[in-house]
């Protein structure tokens, strides 16, 4: 075994902007609890796994970093949507 790391291997920065993806998902995923109606947690599950999948292919990190701001964007307002169709 060569003492070389695969090129394949992450650097740092990525390693957290990965991490950052990820915990998007999950935030998302755990939201998708909240939701009543079994229509529109498929429907809110779905639009996140295409925009996952879409976006997928990106590497430039201000790209990334820009479309996670816009996904936590997107979730504040879906939590916010669910706090106040709760307190009716």
């Amino acid at each position: 075994m060569s003492g070389k790391i695969p090129q394949t291997a992450m650097n740092l920065k990525q390693f957290m902007v990965r991490q950052q993806v990820l915990k998007l998902y999950r935030d998302i995923i755990r939201t998708l609890r909240d939701v009543n109606d079994e229509t529109s947690k498929r429907e809110i599950l779905e639009w996140a796994r295409t925009d996952f999948q879409k976006n997928k292919h990106h590497t430039d990190e201000f790209v990334i970093k820009a479309l996670i701001y816009h996904g936590e964007r997107q979730l504040q307002q879906l939590q916010l949507n669910l706090s106040l169709s709760r307190a009716s």
